[in-house]
């Protein structure tokens, strides 16, 4: 029979007593962790969420109470009232923060029992799958690390809200059903039952109504909103995400990374007790692409890539000299002391160069005597001596070469980098390195299309001076763009919008999408920079993945209360799943599947 709480009032969590509160008359209430029985006495860690708390039950306190203790299972739910006692020195526990005291039980109340989880709740212990901690994620929860990580978001939440409350910008709620507009990913759609054959769609992000708000003049706004996208999933995505969403009229890219490194400092300070150094460095995407291969660099290490397409004119390497022809480069790194890798490891490296569209990987290990390579016959000796001044490689050093269109030599290298960086131990992980990546493209070709497509979207205004481009070399045409990278991840990035109908429509135009379709999808904003629309820009920051950096989880779904699967599905409620034939009807649809 269990028992109720009349009566019963809880005085502190199971993480708040210390030896300041010896003596007093305490009530717990939560989860047994585990319950240890010495013989005449019962030991029980009680755990809620702010952390454990030792309980004794003595047969000579109260042997009713004892002997009830000892129904006690892993996970029975209970309230106890007791006094809490100093432990003898020999038992005091300096792994907990309540290790100095224990609570001896007069009372117990068994409020639920449970069955046995189908595993252990101990952070140490759980070797299990993840689809099996998704699929019970409600006592997933209430492993310590879970729970911490949630208590480490609502604080990130908070002292977001509270910096911007603090700079003048207001929590503004926008639409979650709204129009469908191209945005770079699938929509979800969700038919109307009012409207047969209309649809609303979930919003891949704020950005319109947050431009609308800007023209509306309210001048500061911000929420944590959520955004939806229908999209394959990568390894660290998910279908539904939070973001901290921001917009401000009247500024230019210094006001608004003023604002954003201002914030980013805050979260650093308050939740990890660390101060960044401001301004943050600025590199630009061509910068980024030349030096790091990617745009967004870690900048954590070294292994730098330099260009040797110049010096390609001199050799023999039929391969190389084909690419640069053709209107290629050669990227080349150097890795210190990297001559050392077996010739599986150099392979490997050439297959993931292959990944990512390369059509091959070459390289060199500098020796006493010269270069050990396949390559180095073809080379003249004033040749291998100019790359390795460029290079600065000694012995011991190995060269790896791509030669390729500057893309795909910029991307497989760069994800070398990464590999190697990785691979030989050369990323600290104690560091913290934030940089502004600027001056994308506005636009990029997509060859399966045929067509220019937005690099960051459509609404991104392009640099004054670039404009006359858009007609004649759209790919030439600069965006006023800003990603903020941490550690080589992206967590956040924005623009300074177009507020002139007349530019909008020349991007649109850029983008071959006409005007008919601009009007049909986009004619509200149109019309809506027609009524004195000014300045503005903002910034979105995935607070899911910058939650999960900041607190040292390894994917964004340890920071997520209900996480979803790379298939897009809710292990925890079986989502997606059918719906009755009547709902369907009511909404005008049939399946055909």
């Amino acid at each position: 029979m269990f028992d109720t709480l009349e009566g019963l009032k809880r005085s502190h969590s199971c993480g708040d007593l210390r030896l300041t509160a010896a003596g007093k008359e305490v009530v717990l209430m939560g989860w047994v962790q585990r319950r240890r029985d010495h013989g005449g006495l019962i030991f029980v860690d009680l755990r809620d969420r702010d952390g454990l708390t030792q309980v004794v039950f003595n047969p000579e306190v109260n042997p009713d109470t004892h002997n009830k203790a000892g129904v006690l299972r892993d996970e029975y739910v209970i309230a106890i009232r007791g006094l809490v006692n100093p432990r003898p020195p020999e038992m005091i526990n300096p792994n907990m923060d309540t290790g100095e005291i224990e609570v001896m039980v007069e009372e117990l109340r068994l409020l639920n029992a449970a069955k046995t989880p189908p595993f252990e709740l101990e952070d140490y212990k759980v070797d299990v799958s993840e689809a099996l901690r998704l699929k019970y994620r409600y006592l997933d929860l209430r492993r310590p690390s879970v729970m911490k990580n949630l208590l480490f978001r609502h604080r990130a939440a908070q002292v977001t809200r509270q910096f911007l409350n603090g700079q003048g910008f207001i929590e503004v709620e926008t639409p979650i059903l709204t129009k469908s507009t191209p945005e770079g990913a699938r929509d979800y759609l969700v038919p109307s039952r009012v409207t047969p054959g209309q649809f609303f769609a979930l919003p891949q992000s704020p950005q319109l109504f947050k431009q609308l708000l800007m023209i509306g003049g309210l001048d500061r706004y911000y929420q944590l909103c959520r955004c939806f996208r229908d999209e394959d999933l990568r390894a660290d995505r998910q279908p539904e995400f939070t973001q901290i969403d921001l917009e401000m009229a009247f500024i230019g890219e210094e006001d608004i990374m003023r604002v954003v490194e201002g914030m980013i400092a805050t979260l650093f300070k308050e939740l990890l007790e660390i101060e960044v150094s401001l301004p943050f460095p600025r590199l630009t995407y061509q910068e980024c692409m030349d030096r790091f291969g990617l745009d967004r660099p870690d900048l954590r290490f070294g292994l730098g890539l330099r260009d040797l397409t110049d010096l390609m004119k001199d050799t023999e390497f039929r391969q190389f000299r084909e690419v640069v022809d053709q209107g290629g480069v050669v990227k080349a790194l150097k890795g210190p002391g990297l001559s050392k890798l077996s010739r599986k490891e150099l392979d490997e490296l050439i297959d993931l160069a292959g990944v990512y569209g390369a059509r091959g990987l070459a390289w060199v290990k500098v020796q006493k005597d010269g270069w050990q390579s396949p390559l180095a016959k073809y080379f003249p000796d004033q040749v291998k001596a100019a790359i390795n001044e460029r290079l600065a490689a000694k012995e011991g050093d190995l060269i790896l070469f791509v030669a390729d269109t500057p893309a795909v030599a910029c991307t497989a290298m760069g994800q070398v980098r990464l590999h190697l960086g990785q691979k030989e131990g050369l990323i600290p992980e104690d560091v913290y390195n934030l940089v502004w990546v600027t001056d994308f493209p506005l636009m990029e070709y997509d060859a399966g299309e045929g067509r220019w497509t937005a690099m960051h979207h459509p609404f991104t205004a392009p640099k004054e001076e670039d404009i006359p481009w858009l007609v004649t070399d759209p790919g030439r045409v600069r965006a006023r763009a800003y990603d903020l990278v941490l550690n080589g991840t992206e967590i956040g990035g924005g623009s300074i919008r177009i507020n002139r109908r007349d530019i909008q429509q020349q991007v649109f135009q850029a983008l071959a999408i006409g005007p008919e379709e601009a009007e049909e999808k986009f004619g509200f904003l149109l019309e809506a920079l027609e009524y004195g629309a000014p300045p503005h820009g903002g910034v979105a920051f995935g607070f899911d993945r910058l939650v999960a950096i900041l607190c040292g989880a390894k994917s964004i779904r340890e920071v997520i209360a209900f996480p979803k699967t790379q298939k897009a599905a809710c292990l925890v409620t079986k989502a997606p799943s059918p719906v009755d034939l009547e709902q369907l009807l009511e909404l005008g649809l049939r399946l055909e599947v």
